[in-house]
């Protein structure tokens, strides 16, 4: 997966919480906006208890954009295949072919912990295996790339806020992927412990990831569904999946013990689930 990095631009947007919602610090209006907990579920299924405040309440609440919305790339195209997609969500995908699949998927944890001031726990690998933590970027350390090594060197002022947040998780696109994400997840043998946030992912170049963004169970049936999210490349809008194998309850997943998770343009295992340590 090879990425080309230019000089990052944008809005900068104020934090979107009122009336105990969730923070989502990119959003540009504070009206009602359509979430994922909204989507439809099929009949006799109930979703899952997430808590308020924590990440899965948090993806759980994403806003979407509305219905028939086209996926849209970093240049402002449209992807080639719209028949993937169910929903698109609302959140901005940068003007650079750097947020694909496994960035997505890191933008939006990160996202989570900076909005509840949890810095500490932003923190991925480069592809190298080098760290790179947030809070150490915050206090003005940047990387210097030398050889195969890399070393951080404090070069800037202390800067907690949202824009050097962004410009962080810029640099952490260009170095990362799913080689170095899949390393870092734990690897979850038993698919009936699935939980909001968990993803699916096969490392490689390019390799592939999608993530668990909403949960519900049957009681009667003993049934487990999910709703799955991805970007891909060139770098998109996330969006949530539609499930041609089981097009009755789509975009619903119904979660298997082994065999094949065949998503509309990439083909997992279920044993492929892995979770963050943290």
């Amino acid at each position: 997966m090879f990425k080309k990095i230019t000089i990052f631009s944008y809005i900068f947007i104020i934090p979107f919480s009122f009336f105990g919602e969730p923070s989502y610090l990119w959003v540009k209006k504070s009206h009602s906006i359509e979430k994922v907990k909204n989507i439809r579920i099929p009949e006799d299924f109930k979703r899952t208890i997430a808590k308020e405040g924590t990440y899965e309440s948090w993806l759980r609440n994403l806003p979407l954009h509305e219905k028939g919305k086209k996926v849209r790339l970093f240049n402002n195209k449209q992807k080639n295949n719209q028949n993937a997609h169910y929903r698109v969500m609302d959140i901005d995908t940068g003007n650079k072919d750097l947020q694909q699949c496994a960035d997505a998927i890191i933008r939006l944890v990160s996202e989570y912990y900076f909005s509840v001031k949890h810095y500490d726990k932003i923190k991925f690998n480069f592809t190298s295996g080098q760290p790179a933590k947030f809070k150490k970027w915050a206090e003005g350390y940047r990387p210097i790339v030398k050889g195969r090594k890399t070393v951080w060197r404090k070069i800037e002022e202390k800067d907690y806020s949202y824009e050097n947040f962004r410009e962080y998780l810029e640099t952490v696109f260009y170095y990362a992927g799913t080689y170095s994400l899949e390393k870092e997840l734990v690897k979850i043998k038993n698919t009936s412990k699935i939980e909001i946030g968990d993803v699916f992912i096969q490392g490689g170049f390019p390799g592939h990831a999608v993530f668990v963004i909403d949960k519900a169970y049957n009681k009667n049936t003993k049934e487990t569904i999910v709703l799955l999210a991805q970007s891909f490349m060139p770098a998109q809008e996330i969006h949530i999946l539609k499930n041609f194998e089981e097009k009755k309850i789509s975009p619903w997943y119904t979660v298997k013990k082994e065999g094949k998770l065949i998503t509309p343009e990439w083909i997992f295992n279920w044993s492929d689930l892995r979770r963050f340590l943290n």
